[in-house]
């Protein structure tokens, strides 16, 4: 008979005690509200399957090489053949909207739109553009520019109360996770699929001037990064059940243990995007992210569909994330890119990876 010789008790005991970390966190915690199971959710189709992946340990030295590894193994184009057009979440509510279609009911070869209101929509994005269907689309904040605008886009700001016969059309966007009509616009735009139209975090476009350098290399004795500056108590007690079973770094005001704000550049210094001028959280931000091979990721609120920077910004940088937030959250990113954390026995996996590759040996 074969024996298999068990684990050495460290392990053992470092599994135990994270897994049943994790229940507490969840049932005993009310931090978490999860939504009631209605009857009316499609049936789970428990045909669906992800491709095998040999397990055994592989060192990690390039982060290229190893996304294009996990993407030869279980990448889109297999995970597309795999769902056959099934949810991951079985949602009662689509998570993303459908893109593309035909070109048949285009009016115009050209179309622009002049930014009106807002808070953080960045200058560089002014540019024009190329779309679908030999359409280009101007956009910018600038009036000469856009002397005869086919839509006026509003963040946050208001739209005005009234659209006169022959007037652009008034395009309202929030993003916030309480989203909410302006009542005033023609054109709602979200995070959600459920309104006009769907604009979700992901796109780096709105990012395009910072530091996208990342480290071929992993930390090894330092697991995880986190960043947070916006200290609500229900996120800190999460993080700070979490952070004291894994050695980690947490650079901002919240629970900090770095020795200081905006130490990063002290730890990387390779990461300064430019000697010339003072730096920026987000100058570096990604290149120090990189270093680590996970990241702590907690949304303001668990709110469906609202999946923000928190998880992008990881996931930019080659790095796994622990996500809390959205219930459908694995809708929004790659098969097995992420640890969610709204599965308590997430941890048991968590633990896995940390027991087998301890001292940087897997990643």
């Amino acid at each position: 008979m074969l024996l298999v010789p068990p684990k050495p008790i460290n392990t053992i005991t470092i599994t135990i005690m994270l897994a049943f970390t994790f229940f507490l966190i969840f049932f005993s915690s009310g931090f978490l509200h999860f939504p009631s199971v209605s009857p009316s959710l499609p049936p789970i189709h428990h045909s669906f399957t992800l491709p095998s992946i040999n397990s055994s340990s592989d060192p990690f030295t390039d982060l290229l090489s190893s996304f294009r590894k996990w993407d030869s193994r279980v990448g889109c184009d297999k995970f597309r053949e795999k769902t056959n057009g099934v949810l991951l979440n079985h949602s009662k509510v689509v998570s993303l909207q459908e893109f593309g279609g035909g070109c048949g009911g285009f009016e115009l070869n050209h179309v622009s739109v002049l930014v009106k209101g807002w808070t953080w929509i960045p200058d560089n994005l002014d540019n024009l553009y190329s779309c679908r269907c030999g359409l280009s689309c101007l956009w910018t904040k600038s009036n000469v520019l856009a002397d005869k605008p086919d839509a006026l886009l509003f963040e946050t700001s208001t739209p005005p109360i009234q659209r006169r016969v022959g007037e652009p059309l008034r395009a309202y966007m929030d993003l916030e996770a309480g989203r909410k009509r302006s009542g005033r616009e023609d054109i709602y735009i979200s995070y959600h699929a459920e309104d006009d139209v769907q604009s979700t975090y992901a796109g780096s476009l709105f990012h395009n001037g910072r530091n996208y350098h990342v480290s071929n290399t992993k930390n090894s004795d330092i697991l995880v990064y986190w960043s947070s500056s916006r200290c609500l108590p229900q996120r800190n007690e999460l993080a700070k059940k979490l952070l004291g079973l894994l050695p980690s770094h947490s650079f901002g005001k919240c629970l900090n243990n770095v020795g200081g704000l905006d130490m990063a550049l002290s730890f990387f210094p390779k990461c300064e995007n430019d000697a010339n001028t003072k730096p920026k959280w987000w100058d570096h931000l990604h290149c120090a992210m990189s270093h680590y091979k996970f990241v702590l990721a907690i949304e303001n609120t668990f709110t469906e569909s609202y999946v923000t920077e928190k998880l992008y910004y990881a996931l930019d940088s080659g790095v796994v994330p622990i996500y809390f937030g959205a219930p459908n959250v694995m809708d929004f990113v790659p098969p097995h890119s992420i640890i969610d954390g709204h599965f308590p026995l997430s941890a048991v996996f968590v633990v896995t990876i940390l027991s087998d590759g301890w001292q940087g040996k897997s990643a």
